[in-house]
């Protein structure tokens, strides 16, 4: 619905994805803060979406778009009027990709190029892109005592060698958007967020990383890496963008994460807190620490939360939505297999 002030109209910015895991907290959190939003969703009447329109300020100020990321037209109509743009939206897949060009990495670089032509089209003055850790750690010719920080990427044939299509469609994405603002102008601003933790806003099937935890408190029958997880909280992430878009300049880069610890540490926290769950126990042992930092972020002004506030708002959350009293183990994500765990 468009804002009934005539005197002085919202600023307005658009999210993709928006009915996302960490999409849908960035949308409560820029209504909160005085703008009209746009919202892209695959289909604004089905249920699952309908949360969004229960956020404060949302009957006034939250429109929802039906847009599909490889269709430019409807992309260009969701960012008509704003002057910003989060671009959060991306393809995750659920299994083993069978052709991984044509359903990973296509999506992912033609999705990315309606959404930065888009915003050329509509006088879009800024946009923030999402990319992840992912394009960022995995290096293997960083060195081993230098601590992994926004000039670090991930090494693309390593990814392709070890068909880790997911994070390689991430660098090309990044890579495209970057070229794209240094030719024409457009203020883009990347951030990398680690494993994303924290509380749920819509009650319907959580989205990768949040199961993963669930997994972990399940007891799923996978293995799983016990290696360093660097971790935020959904909140901070949300906090990190809108503050990346009031202050950050042009083409820069941002890591977004708080704590590093391994998964056996995280299992004693998660024990010590609600010690009546199952828990997973097979575990691979692994000679490998990563380390990255999040000061460039930090100095700009952002302040995450404790992990000891994440865990318990984000099990609370599940025991609202009902899903930690299934007592089937959920299955591990595809990208957290011991295979290809990457994030």
């Amino acid at each position: 619905m468009e804002s009934s002030s005539l005197s002085s109209p919202l600023p307005r910015v658009c999210v993709t994805g928006g009915g996302g895991f960490i999409a849908s907290w960035l949308v409560k959190l820029v209504l909160s803060r005085g703008y009209a939003v746009h919202a892209t969703v695959r289909d604004p009447g089905d249920p699952k979406n309908a949360f969004l329109k229960q956020l404060d300020g949302a009957p006034e100020n939250l429109r929802l778009f039906k847009a599909d990321m490889l269709d430019y037209d409807t992309v260009a109509a969701a960012f008509a009027g704003c002057e910003g743009v989060f671009h959060v939206a991306t393809p995750v897949p659920e299994r083993k990709l069978v052709d991984p060009e044509k359903e990973m990495m296509a999506p992912a670089i033609e999705g990315t190029r309606n959404v930065l032509k888009a915003c050329s089209a509509t006088n879009v003055q800024k946009l923030i892109q999402v990319p992840s850790l992912g394009v960022v750690v995995l290096n293997p010719t960083w060195p081993q005592d230098k601590i992994k920080d926004e000039s670090c990427w991930s090494d693309r044939e390593f990814c392709r060698e070890n068909k880790i299509w997911y994070v390689l469609a991430k660098i090309e994405a990044e890579e495209i958007a970057l070229e794209y603002g240094k030719k024409t102008g457009l203020h883009i601003v990347r951030i990398c967020p680690s494993v994303v933790f924290g509380p749920l806003l819509q009650h319907v099937v959580p989205n990768t990383t949040s199961n993963v935890l669930l997994y972990i408190i399940k007891g799923g029958p996978d293995t799983m890496n016990n290696k360093f997880w660097p971790l935020v909280d959904v909140r901070d992430v949300a906090d990190a963008l809108l503050l990346l878009y009031n202050k950050a300049a042009s083409s820069e880069r941002y890591l977004c994460s708080l704590d590093q610890l391994d998964l056996k540490n995280l299992l004693q926290i998660l024990k010590n807190m609600y010690p009546n769950y199952s828990y997973v126990d097979k575990m691979v042992d692994e000679d490998y620490r990563l380390e990255i930092t999040s000061d460039k972020l930090k100095n700009l002004g952002w302040k995450p939360r404790k992990l000891e506030e994440t865990l318990p708002d984000s099990i609370e959350s599940y025991k609202e939505a009902g899903i930690l009293q299934v007592s089937k183990p959920c299955r591990l994500p595809f990208l957290f297999h011991v295979s290809t765990a990457v994030e």
